[in-house]
């Protein structure tokens, strides 16, 4: 077969640099939108970052503009906000005030002065409190970094206890999870160690004993069973049905998990009213002693869009402090040259053109998250009003339509972007649900069910709690109907355990 050359006709779709731009910023959080433009700024010379004097200078805010919703529908008339202008004013420096605070600098300091004694530097002095409330960041005061294994390390230093024990000590402590418990046996443990210490396994448990009474109380147990016991050791001998609550974790814990309260009362011979008490002095107790110790980072949901209500209608309108504001440098975009081919305009140009496509793809990026978030509002006007129950159903198809976009960009839209509302922040994804259809010919989100199911079981009768079909039945009486196995579906979405564990004496 002979090589040759054939020419032929076709389509096909090119996914140009910039389109792909287009599409990572677009799908980008807020935090990893912010962690892109500061990249941005680092490798382009041509990005800057616009000062807000020239922000409130400038008059084009058309991007950020909020929509307005009334009780129609969107309405585009009143649509535009009006914002107050302001003007800044820059103070000249000429060549007197240069050379006054100049003359004012001696040759020499005195001998026995320190230079702060002579001039205030410009950092902030270190002071136990901050000048300003605004300014002060309580999370990092409160917030802990200390770990469970670190915090018991620290309290092992402070134990007196022999060489042998304390490498014991450490091992046990190496073994111990997240939770408080301990991930193997002591039997493991023991294997493990020197054979040179010549620890016995009786030694490795009395070891095992002393740590499980540092603090948090109930840390290094091996079941749930062991853990609370020691808990309820430490209480005072003299506190009301400590002894009952001892025999129901001690013999009768399985039967408490399960709620069965009938034969608690039948083996534990305890009245109702003393069983409800005992029962309330073991939940008192720590089922997870480690959990509390754990550090954990705050992380926090900056909203790209909010929400309000002003005069009946619902305005929708970008976070401006979350929305990156760049611009063209001016003055390295005036040393571009048409005609000059050398390396270095060459180098200037192609960042040029970087930076407006980036800046065009942020504009885009946010004409789109307002299209899709004013829909979203136009659609759940009556999830703003009344709460989840009066949830309708959305698919992404809906808003697609609605704004002229593939289903694709709507569902890169509508991931890691969060709306904030009177009613709280949601994911954008959260206002889409499927239906169900209801008797009447109408359809019900499956989120408003979610909603209706957990308003049911917060006024259930504890002794006599819902089940899932009594449960399916109450629906089908509004209109919905929802299979029984619909509904353990949704009430597990909502983790809400089934009846016989919601089951309770008082």
């Amino acid at each position: 077969m002979k090589p040759s050359l054939v020419l032929k006709i076709g389509q096909q779709l090119t996914m140009t640099p910039q389109l792909q731009q287009a599409i990572k910023l677009l799908q980008l959080s807020t935090l990893d939108l912010q962690q892109e433009v500061q990249q941005a700024l680092e490798s382009n010379p041509m990005l800057e970052l616009t000062d807000e004097s020239d922000n409130n200078s400038s008059t084009n805010s058309d991007d950020n503009d909020p929509q307005q919703l009334n009780s129609s529908g969107l309405n585009g008339s009143d649509s535009t906000k009006s914002q107050d202008d302001s003007s800044t004013s820059e103070s000249s420096h000429d060549g007197s005030e240069e050379t006054s605070w100049s003359e004012e600098i001696p040759n020499d300091l005195p001998v026995d002065s320190a230079w702060d004694d002579i001039y205030q530097t410009s950092s902030a002095p270190i002071s136990s409190a901050p000048a300003d409330d605004d300014e002060y960041d309580f999370s990092n005061r409160n917030g802990t970094t200390e770990s469970l294994h670190s915090h018991l390390d620290w309290q092992l230093n402070l134990t007196p206890m022999s060489d042998n024990d304390r490498l014991v000590a450490i091992a046990i402590i190496d073994a111990i999870n997240n939770d408080g418990y301990l991930s193997c046996s002591t039997e493991e443990i023991w294997e493990g160690l020197d054979p040179e210490l010549e620890m016995s396994l009786e030694e490795v448990e009395i070891v095992l004993r002393r740590l499980q009474h540092f603090d948090p109380v109930g840390v290094a147990a091996r079941s749930l069973q062991e853990c609370l016991q020691i808990q309820l050791s430490h209480l005072p001998e003299d506190t009301p049905f400590l002894d009952n609550a001892r025999l129901i974790v001690a013999k009768y814990l399985g039967l408490l998990g399960h709620h069965d309260y009938n034969q608690l009362m039948r083996r534990t011979k305890l009245k109702e009213e003393e069983l409800a008490e005992s029962i309330k002095l073991i939940q008192a107790l720590n089922p997870k002693p480690g959990a509390d110790i754990q550090s954990s980072e705050t992380e926090y949901v900056i909203p790209d869009v909010f929400v309000r209500k002003h005069n009946d209608r619902w305005l929708v309108e970008l976070n401006a402090e979350a929305t990156p504001k760049l611009r063209i440098n001016n003055n390295y975009a005036s040393l571009v040259k048409r005609a000059d081919s050398s390396s270095d305009n060459t180098y200037l140009k192609n960042h040029l053109q970087e930076a407006r496509w980036f800046l065009k793809s942020l504009q885009s990026r946010n004409e789109t998250l307002m299209k899709v978030a004013t829909r979203i509002v136009e659609h759940q006007r009556g999830f703003l009003e009344y709460g989840e129950e009066a949830m309708k159903p959305l698919v992404l198809h809906d808003i697609a339509e609605a704004v002229g976009m593939h289903e694709s960009t709507i569902s890169r839209v509508t991931t890691q972007k969060f709306m904030h509302t009177p009613r709280g922040i949601f994911e954008l994804k959260y206002f889409f649900s499927s239906h169900v259809s209801t008797s009447s010919g109408g359809e019900c989100s499956s989120t408003a069910i979610r909603a209706i199911i957990k308003k049911l079981v917060s006024v259930e009768n504890p002794k006599k709690p819902l089940s899932d079909s009594k449960i399916a039945s109450l629906l089908e009486e509004q209109g919905i109907k929802v299979a029984r196995r619909t509904i353990a579906k949704y009430r597990e979405s909502l983790s809400i355990p089934p009846s016989n564990e919601r089951k309770r004496l008082v």
